[in-house]
């Protein structure tokens, strides 16, 4: 019993079914594989646009109040979190449908092929166990096949989750230390300011 003489006795719906179970495997091998290699640039590019929002809105904090330029920061820190956070998930929902669907179809190809098996079998009006055996076992090459595709799939989602989880607390940590830097350096030149417009002030009353 091996591959190809399942091959040679599977109808068009076993090679179709063959094929989507292949078309999933390459799929999750390369939505893992993106993943994993573009991990660290993912990160550095979220940390650079976190800093980016930040620093399109310090023009606009001049005529804020400290506890409105404070909300209005977080709020662009929180909305860049989710846009990030959008990208870094793109793909892995189609390795959680993969890794859920991909036994299902292995298994129907081996009830389609198995039904087939014994509709020869009953034709032929033998029905020893050496003649259901090899057709049946053929058959049940397709729940390998499903169980192949779904396993890997399952690992690269649970591994997918755990880093994207793992990016949303370092994004987190992130936004606060640029919420805490950018209020300081804020709060700082709002003083200076403060102290520049009461020495004009005194020197004006002197004058």
């Amino acid at each position: 019993m091996n591959f190809s003489v399942y091959w040679q006795h599977a109808d068009a719906v076993s090679k179709t079914l063959y094929f989507v179970l292949l078309a999933m495997s390459i799929a999750t091998w390369t939505i893992f594989v993106l993943r994993i290699m573009g991990t660290r640039q993912l990160k550095q590019v979220a940390y650079n646009h976190l800093a980016d929002a930040l620093s399109k809105l310090k023009a606009k904090f001049a005529p804020l109040a400290f506890e409105q330029r404070k909300a209005v920061a977080e709020q662009a820190l929180l909305r860049q979190i989710s846009v990030e956070k959008s990208n870094a998930e793109k793909g892995v929902s189609v390795l959680g449908t993969i890794a859920s669907i991909a036994p299902f179809v292995g298994l129907f190809g081996t009830v389609w092929g198995i039904f087939h098996a014994l509709v020869a079998v009953g034709k032929s009006g033998q029905a020893g166990l050496a003649q259901v055996a090899t057709p049946v076992g053929e058959a049940l090459i397709m729940t390998g096949l499903g169980l192949a595709v779904a396993i890997p799939a399952v690992l690269a989602y649970n591994i997918c989750v755990r880093f994207n989880r793992t990016l949303s607390n370092e994004l987190q940590d992130q936004a606060h230390g640029l919420l805490i830097d950018t209020m300081l350096q804020q709060d700082s030149a709002a003083k200076k300011e403060d102290v520049k417009t009461a020495q004009q002030s005194l020197a004006g009353g002197q004058a």
